[in-house]
């Protein structure tokens, strides 16, 4: 029994906005080896192209800890987040996933990917691809743990570091 419970929500909610700003700051901030400023986490969420990650391209989800499943309404802390964007009619791209570093190890995880699968395949996608950076290690344990497996570089980047992908 978890605490979690992951629902479609828009990217632009106060609440996904919350967790895109902290998203961003955190990779940022490990990435630079300092605090990220406001004005750095503004400049990289500016034209970031959150905006597809709706129908019929793409989907966002937001995962709440202290609900309980089946609620109606969305309640408890916002606490993850997610998206997926198709990249072909048969492949998707997670994206944006976060988890606050307090609610690691509690369960949101799993739920979340499981969720942005979910969304991938109503989409049409039968693969999920992502990019990450090889310091993330919270996150590349957490894709090896549901299934995903390095792949070749299916893009580049300036941040991307390592591949996966996983047949939906």
């Amino acid at each position: 029994m978890t605490n979690w419970s992951v629902h479609p929500e828009r990217f632009d909610t106060a609440d996904a906005t919350a967790l895109r700003r902290d998203y961003y700051d955190e990779v940022a901030s490990r990435y630079w080896g300092r605090p990220a400023t406001a004005a750095e986490v503004d400049e990289g969420l500016a034209g970031d192209g959150v905006e597809r990650l709706a129908g019929p391209t793409g989907a966002f989800v937001l995962g709440r800890y202290g609900e309980e499943a089946g609620q109606s309404a969305p309640a408890g802390e916002a606490g993850a987040c997610g998206g997926v964007l198709l990249l072909d009619a048969d492949t998707a791209e997670l994206t944006r996933v976060y988890i606050r570093p307090g609610l690691r190890g509690t369960g949101g995880g799993g739920l979340l990917l499981g969720a942005l699968e979910d969304a991938a395949r109503r989409l049409g996608a039968r693969r999920m691809v992502l990019n990450t950076r090889l310091d993330l290690v919270e996150a590349r344990a957490l894709y090896a743990r549901h299934g995903y497996a390095e792949i070749p570089a299916y893009c580049q980047g300036p941040y991307m570091e390592v591949w996966y992908g996983k047949e939906l």
